[in-house]
């Protein structure tokens, strides 16, 4: 790329974009795009990023959010805005609708200064400071940076699997039985959890609790769970195993299409395929974190979520902060969410107030 140089040239500018462009490689970075410049930046919008940012703003770190526009295939507002009712979020005894309940985090965001944008980070560079946050429109410079991106829910395609019209997902069909395990439509009825890891053991366990009878279907014929997971679910009596099997197909109940009334499971031995009358079935096939936008910059466990450091929201690089379920693969629960949330805003206010010190010391 060649810079013209005019009489009137401002040499600084040109020197700074010239300066962005080597280091950056993003020619918008360097082509005069909207340059924000603020104390804390936020990336993501769900009940981790929200609450970071309410705390943030009432801090007065002026925070800029990023809440993305269908990132990973999921609106604004995060996996919350892919529920329906959510009955264990402490504050709301009839329940709330997961959508609204974001709305709600997204307006107590606004109302202490949160400048939001509905935009999805596409890159940053943490190699510098101030670190910079990169979007299709916008670059960011920030002191610190709160990565709350999460984690999407791993599902599997097969006709009725969907949220379309003709499918049943939030209907029957979800990701999380501690979320929805316990709603009316699973009490006493026939369920099944799809995985064979330590998450289905533990998800089947814990359905046992409401369903009349639970099926673990695996495609093979021996678990990947822990042995421990294994014998505490195959010990349970309501627990009931379909080996070599596969779903190929989620249908409605006779009496009321608009909800799951089974299953159709192919055994990828004998390729026969039988019903299995179930209401609910529940995906436990793991979650893929939001972090491929980091490019690196921040360590990773073997699974992609983010490492931090035991006891905070600290990453492996100093003045960046994770929380959210984009760092946390055990618990994944909005409450749990939240809670990181405030501890990466408070986090970043002290790490702040650090460097504060260490500049006025310097001057």
């Amino acid at each position: 790329m060649r810079f013209r140089i005019c009489p009137n040239q401002n040499w600084k500018k040109l020197f700074t974009k010239a300066r962005n462009l080597i280091s950056t490689g993003h020619p918008s970075a360097a082509m005069g795009d909207i340059i924000h410049k603020t104390k804390v930046c936020i990336i993501g919008s769900g009940p981790a990023a929200h609450t970071a940012a309410v705390y943030a703003a009432r801090a007065e770190l002026k925070p800029i959010l990023f809440e993305g526009w269908m990132a990973n295939d999921i609106a604004p507002g995060g996996q919350l805005t892919t529920t329906t009712d959510v009955e264990n979020f402490p504050g709301f005894p009839d329940g709330i609708l997961g959508g609204e309940l974001m709305e709600r985090c997204r307006k107590q965001s606004q109302r202490f200064g949160t400048e939001i944008h509905t935009e999805t980070v596409f890159k940053v560079d943490f190699s510098n400071r101030p670190f910079r946050v990169f979007t299709d429109s916008r670059t960011v410079e920030a002191d610190a940076v709160v990565v709350a991106t999460g984690a999407v829910a791993k599902r599997l395609p097969f006709p009725g699997s969907g949220d379309g019209p003709n499918g049943y997902w939030n209907r029957g069909i979800s990701a999380c039985a501690v979320c929805d395990g316990a709603a009316p439509i699973f009490r006493n009825k026939p369920l099944a959890v799809i995985g064979g890891g330590d998450s289905a053991m533990e998800e089947a366990t814990f359905l046992t609790k409401y369903g009349s009878e639970v099926y673990i279907i695996h495609r093979r014929d021996t678990f990947r769970a822990s042995k421990i997971m294994q014998g505490k679910a195959l010990s349970n009596k309501k627990i009931k195993v379909i080996w070599n099997s596969v779903v190929v197909e989620a249908y409605g109940d006779g009496d009321n299409k608009r909800v799951l009334g089974g299953l159709k499971v192919k055994n990828v031995v004998t390729q026969e395929v039988s019903d299995l009358k179930v209401s609910g079935l529940f995906f436990a096939i793991g979650h893929e974190p939001a972090t491929k936008f980091l490019d690196g910059q921040l360590e990773l466990d073997s699974d992609g979520y983010v490492v931090t450091k035991p006891g905070t929201t600290k990453t492996s690089v100093e003045g960046v902060f994770a929380a959210g379920d984009v760092q946390d693969k055990k618990y994944r629960q909005a409450i749990t969410a939240a809670g990181t949330g405030c501890m990466a805003a408070l986090d970043a206010e002290h790490y702040l107030q650090g460097i504060g010190l260490q500049q006025d010391k310097s001057d």
